[in-house]
């Protein structure tokens, strides 16, 4: 085979390896592009949902305090209403008789303090209740906190994984590029030194004052396989080896 005909082919060789290369320098770039941007999509959801549940968590702190505060004025009008209750009763019982009750009167003094005792009987039950509800409305406030503190930590802990994977994703991007800029370089480094091979022998490559262009072939827009890539990195060391 002539030096001529032999330094075609290893160009031909050379750029099918570039060609291979690049291919699949861009198809890892481009899924890694990919992987990156779901990831931060991902991120961006979480730190969204993770911001309404924070609002939802004010929102609600914001409701339960206020309901919280309605409860309890509620509950001191009705002991204000209470005493200012028990507060006339007493003076009614403590005012002296100044003349004989009429039937009438008697019987209304009869009647009144039940109907009083059973009123402030009442007012106590009420508060009683009141005092149950402002207990609960305070436990459940509490369980919601701890909940919505759960998830907060829950989210924080998943945003945490998130970035960890995105700079996995990166680091590993970086790592395959700074590969297959090596594998370009070493083929550059093994064209160099065949040329000086030959020029040491003596035989100089023909100048080619117009390069001849390199037209694929359909099957060539395939990717090459495993067996075909060892292949002709096999043809060329054995070709260097002559």
């Amino acid at each position: 085979m002539l030096p001529e005909e032999m330094v075609l082919k290893l160009q031909h060789e050379k750029a099918e390896l570039e060609q291979h290369l690049e291919q699949e320098q861009e198809f890892q770039v481009n899924k890694l592009m990919k992987k990156i941007k779901k990831l931060e999509n991902d991120t961006i959801s979480k730190q969204l949902t993770l911001e309404q549940l924070r609002r939802e968590k004010i929102d609600l702190e914001n409701t339960l305090e206020q309901e919280q505060e309605a409860l309890v004025n509620r509950l001191w009008k009705r002991m204000d209403k209470l005493e200012a209750e028990k507060r006339i009763l007493q003076e009614k019982l403590d005012q002296p008789v100044s003349a004989p009750p009429s039937p009438r009167d008697i019987s209304m003094e009869i009647d009144s303090p039940e109907n009083m005792m059973r009123h402030i009987r009442f007012l106590k039950n009420e508060v009683e209740r009141l005092k149950k509800q402002l207990r609960a409305a305070q436990l459940q406030h509490s369980e919601k906190m701890a909940q919505y503190l759960e998830e907060e930590r829950h989210m924080r802990e998943e945003n945490l994984r998130l970035q960890r994977k995105l700079q996995r994703e990166m680091e590993r991007r970086e790592a395959l590029c700074r590969q297959l800029s090596e594998s370009e370089s070493s083929l550059e480094m093994d064209d160099e030194r065949y040329f000086n091979e030959m020029s040491a022998q003596g035989l100089r490559p023909r100048t080619v004052s117009s390069p001849i262009p390199y037209t694929p072939s359909p099957s060539s827009s395939r990717p090459i396989s495993p067996g075909e890539y060892t292949f002709s990195a096999t043809s060329v060391n054995d070709f260097w080896y002559i």
